[in-house]
């Protein structure tokens, strides 16, 4: 019995040691991402190896899917994640209970918008002139209409944020307002380091002056500093070291 035992170990630790091999050691130089279009690998470039740091997600989505922040929080980051999807902060809290998870609409106003739903969660806005533009194209659709209270980012900051609290960076994916988002934060009190932004318009790299967004940003002293297919890249230069 125990020379069976013996050899149905080393069978098994064979097997393991080719599953391992194969399906795994084959990738042991790849990096995961989980950005939808690898902002995360960029911000870890951009972050190094630290491990304490901390982030706003304006426009979530998802804990994990399409997440800019997802693999800093499972490198030990914490954060405030925001999104006004009914019932979504349910998984958040499941998936990543040590953030801060806020079912909130943000914008420049405090008043109900519509809050339009497709059946792709990922195209969900408040603007009606982005969810006309994507309803029945390529097999989208909106699937329902709801009226939501939507909050300054500054007063929600203002409420969860401990205080002194610093920001590493803050990414705003609202398909469409994001500027909107944007003008609504206390710029002078919550100053992340990096911002990240979706811009759907189309530039080349020599005609961002022409964003309204890079524009905006350019006036709180942060300049364009990379750029993803939708995603804008703005660094505060007075906040950290690129010399590295």
């Amino acid at each position: 019995m125990v020379e069976f035992i013996r050899k149905a170990k080393t069978v098994l630790n064979i097997l393991l040691g080719k599953y391992y091999t194969y399906h795994i050691g084959r990738y042991k130089h790849h990096q995961i991402s989980f950005s939808q279009e690898g902002e995360d690998m960029l911000l870890k470039r951009i972050f190094g190896a630290k491990k304490d740091g901390f982030f706003i997600d304006v426009g979530a989505h998802h804990p994990q899917r399409f997440s800019n922040t997802y693999l800093f929080y499972l490198g030990g980051w914490k954060g405030l994640n925001i999104d006004p999807m009914p019932g979504i902060m349910a998984s958040f809290g499941d998936t990543r209970p040590l953030d801060v998870n806020l079912e909130l609409a943000i914008a420049n106003n405090n008043e109900e918008q519509t809050y339009f739903q497709f059946n792709e969660p990922a195209l969900n806005t408040f603007s009606e002139e982005v969810a006309k533009e994507k309803d029945a194209l390529d097999g989208y659709r909106i699937t329902s209409e709801k009226k939501i209270q939507t909050h300054k980012l500054a007063e929600v900051l203002e409420e969860y944020l401990l205080p002194e609290q610093s920001i590493d960076f803050l990414t705003v994916d609202v398909e469409g307002l994001d500027l909107d988002v944007l003008k609504s934060n206390d710029w002078g009190k919550f100053r992340p380091q990096m911002v990240l932004v979706e811009d759907l318009n189309r530039y080349s790299l020599g005609d961002f002056h022409k964003s309204k967004i890079s524009t905006f940003m350019k006036s709180k002293n942060y300049e364009l500093y990379a750029k993803s297919f939708n995603t804008l890249f703005f660094m505060d230069c007075t906040a950290i070291d690129f010399s590295r």
